[in-house]
């Protein structure tokens, strides 16, 4: 009997529902661009972070916003506190368009590129730890990785520069990304984000100095990009200050006679506060992580080492000229023995134990993973207890929150900034002269904050003093009829 064979054919797919094809095209733009993916999601990370914290910004932050209202106003003053730095002028400017909007489009964009320090980091020390581990170890390097990022975040006092939405996190995250994408073949991405962090940071000068002399040597086709930048550094830092302050060096002479300078024992004081960034344990794993690079002559994390050395050594020397010397300058060399260590405790699980001149391994593999046990958990205490105090830092800065909305409240409820604008001088604490100045919407200069010599001088002036319920606004030696009715 004959048998016949049917050929079933294939079911017709099922037409696609309503934005299913927009859904489709979203994802395979994502898939294919990993990058694009990776900062929508730090983004969103950033925005939820943002709103849960209810932080605000701290000191100087609020003096680039200022710096953004006051350009696209015309009458932009660089004289005052906080010193010049481009870098966040690149953002306060177009951001003040938005208008009040321009402190929360800081915030988050502050705290995202912050937190991509942690996937630089992350793939640096990936990347050294794979570099000569014997195949099959891949967990060893994920391991580094996650080390890093979290160690990252373990720096004294980092969560705080996060959520007071300070530049120094960020120009940590520049510069770790500056080292992964000339790690990964990309000269000129590497040179454009050491550009947007010595734009933070004088101490970056000198390595993108160094950058631009290999990279004009060996990719000739970056030499355009190389002079533009140099150009735009120039121009940012000092063209700007020169238009609109009484010198084109005054970051540098507003940073003389910071009360946070050391005043004895410069060198010694700049190194204890690199040093205490991290702890010991951490400390000692990027030392053995350098002494095994020697014995490896492995050049490139030889070469980070000796980079965190003179950044180090750039600040010590910065001390001793007369300028603070603050921990928070060091954080990026901070985060470059962060790495170190990391890749010591990668190759730890990467790379058989064998001792000088031994072709086979001179220890079980348990060790290098006993080891690895013995430093996370010399760390555990340290974390915990940079924990709490980050817990705590938080507590104050959202009790410290509430009183820059009553701040705000308060100029609202007398009728806005304008009301006070022919008043005369506004005084407060120097703690808020920055956050006075932005909501006033006027220059950082304008606002006093030594009230004794101008209630003294006789001339108008309007007091804005703290106090627990909120803030007391006093109107004096006032001759203007719409200033006559503020509270005096």
């Amino acid at each position: 009997m004959a048998e016949s064979t049917v050929e079933q054919q294939p079911a017709a797919p099922a037409p696609p529902g309503p934005g299913a094809g927009t859904r489709y095209q979203l994802r395979e733009l994502l898939r294919k661009h990993p990058v694009l993916s990776v900062a929508i999601g730090l983004l969103l990370l950033s925005t939820v972070l943002v709103l849960w914290a209810r932080t605000r910004p701290g000191f100087d932050p609020y003096g680039w916003l200022v710096w953004g209202h006051q350009t696209l106003a015309g009458n932009l003053n660089t004289n005052a506190a906080p010193s010049w730095k481009p870098l966040p002028y690149l953002f306060t400017v177009p951001y003040a368009i938005a208008g009040h909007y321009q402190l929360w489009l800081w915030m988050i964009t502050s705290v995202a590129i912050s937190l991509s320090g942690v996937i630089f980091a992350g793939r640096i020390a990936y990347r050294l730890t794979l570099n000569g581990a014997d195949p099959g170890r891949r967990y060893a390097a994920i391991v580094a990785a996650v080390f890093a990022g979290l160690a990252l975040l373990g720096i004294r006092d980092y969560w705080h520069y996060i959520l007071s939405f300070q530049s120094d996190p960020m120009i940590v995250s520049l510069s770790l990304g500056a080292i992964d994408c000339h790690l990964s073949g990309r000269p000129r991405w590497a040179f454009a984000l050491g550009a947007l962090a010595a734009l933070g940071r004088p101490e970056v000068w000198l390595f993108l100095a160094l950058y631009s002399i290999w990279a004009w040597r060996a990719v000739p086709a970056m030499r355009r990009l190389i002079i533009a930048g140099w150009v735009l550094l120039a121009a940012l830092w000092f063209g700007i200050p020169t238009l609109t302050s009484r010198s084109p060096f005054v970051a540098g002479t507003n940073a003389l006679g910071s009360g946070r300078a050391l005043h004895s024992d410069r060198v010694y004081g700049t190194i204890d506060r690199f040093l205490d960034m991290h702890e010991t344990p951490l400390e000692l794993a990027a030392l053995l992580s350098v002494l095994l690079a020697v014995w490896r002559r492995d050049l490139v994390t030889l070469g980070l080492a000796a980079g965190a050395l003179a950044w180090v050594i750039i600040e010590i020397a910065f001390s001793l000229h007369g300028w603070p010397g603050l921990q928070r300058y060091m954080f990026t060399p901070g985060g470059v023995m962060v790495v170190l260590a990391a890749v010591f405790v990668g190759r730890l699980l990467a790379t058989p134990i064998r001792l000088p001149g031994s072709r086979s391994p001179s220890a079980p593999a348990w060790v290098g993973v006993a080891l690895v046990v013995v430093v996370f958990a010399s760390l555990a205490p340290a974390a915990l207890s940079r924990a709490r105090l980050e817990h705590k830092d938080l507590h104050a800065q959202r009790i410290r929150t509430k009183q820059i909305d009553h701040l705000v409240g308060t100029v609202s409820r007398l009728g806005g900034a304008a009301r006070f604008q022919p008043c005369g001088e506004p005084l407060t604490r120097l703690e808020y002269q920055t956050i006075l100045a932005w909501t006033l919407r006027v220059n950082v200069a304008k606002v006093g904050y030594k009230y004794g010599p101008a209630v003294a001088s006789g001339r108008p002036v309007v007091l804005f003093t703290p106090s627990p319920a909120g803030w007391n606004v006093q109107a004096m030696h006032q001759r203007r009829p719409q200033c006559l009715s503020l509270p005096r």
